[in-house]
């Protein structure tokens, strides 16, 4: 049966942050825009890109050609739809299917200075904002997922959830 209606990106709801990208060494290029992004962790009002299982805090939407203080520069989007291709299971990328309200990390990655060959790669967060955490590791995981929370709002036309397959997925508490 055909899936009549689907529930697809539209235009921003919300205005992306200006901010800066990346290293002073590797100034990010437009090659990285709808990649994942995060928080860098060792340079103020900073992102770098998210590696394989980190949550997604941002998808970079442009880069400018100037600098600030050597640092590229760039806008992040932190809300709104966005179409993703479905990477499996955050615990064995390639491999399990993904549902509708399943909350997302960041999936398979691609390189940097390399263009995004479709939509970015999402998978299934091994812990689940809402379940019973294993141990207080998997806690703090799992509230890092329920603060930078995106699920699945859509299996796209395919909607089998299946490796490969491109849906859509929503920011869930913005």
């Amino acid at each position: 049966m055909a899936r009549a209606f689907l529930r697809r990106p539209t235009a921003p709801s919300s205005a992306p942050i200006t901010t800066k990208l990346g290293a002073v060494s590797a100034p990010y290029l437009d090659t990285e825009i709808g990649k994942f992004v995060k928080q860098s962790t060792s340079v103020d009002s900073d992102y770098v890109l998210c590696a394989a299982g980190n949550p997604i805090e941002g998808v970079i939407e442009s880069v400018e050609a100037a600098t600030a203080q050597g640092f590229g520069i760039g806008a992040v989007g932190q809300r709104d739809m966005r179409e993703v291709t479905f990477d499996g299971l955050q615990a064995t990328p390639g491999t399990g299917t993904i549902a509708l309200g399943d909350y997302l990390v960041c999936g398979t990655v691609t390189a940097k200075d390399t263009k995004l060959p479709g939509p970015p790669k999402v998978c299934k967060a091994t812990n689940q904002p809402g379940t019973v955490p294993a141990d207080l590791t998997a806690a703090g995981q799992q509230a890092l997922n329920a603060i930078y929370a995106w699920r699945v709002v859509s299996l796209g036309t395919a909607g089998t959830g299946a490796v490969g397959t491109v849906g859509v997925m929503e920011r869930a508490n913005a």
